[in-house]
């Protein structure tokens, strides 16, 4: 299998499907999260506990890919993301809004699985959308 399909394997069956369980056969047993999201653990147990909590805070929850490179050992994608808050996130209650987040990740592969991840992504636009924090600056 090569890289672009192990990492479309775990955008959809993992993030979209909520399937974590195909993670054990996707992802090494030493993964890396170089930005796990807050309080989760850097590794493949943290990633299916932050996919675990996207899909109960999140049950709508659904990832595009807009753009995906590969070059060697690394999968860079460009991806968009929506989901309805319909449970506690981050410690935010449930506010019931829609949101739609952007972000780019960089996945490295080794061997036909994701050996470490790094993800960038517009965190202050999703904390203005579930009406958390300002959406403009004050006068």
């Amino acid at each position: 299998m090569d890289n672009a399909t192990v990492v479309d394997r775990i955008n959809e069956e993992a993030f979209n499907g909520g399937d974590v369980d195909v993670l054990d056969e996707l992802v090494a047993d030493d993964f890396v999260e170089h930005d796990p999201m807050p309080g989760t653990a850097p590794d493949r147990e943290g990633l299916k506990a932050m996919i675990r909590g996207l899909h109960q805070a999140f049950p709508d929850f659904h990832t595009e890919i807009e753009d995906q490179i590969v070059a060697g050992d690394k999968v860079v994608e460009r991806w968009s993301c929506t989901g309805t808050q319909e449970g506690e996130f981050m410690g935010i209650p449930a506010t019931n809004r829609h949101v739609e987040i952007h972000g780019m990740d960089i996945s490295r592969l080794a061997d036909g699985r994701l050996v470490e991840h790094w993800t960038q992504l517009d965190m202050v636009s999703m904390l203005q959308q579930l009406g958390v924090m300002q959406a403009e600056m004050p006068a």
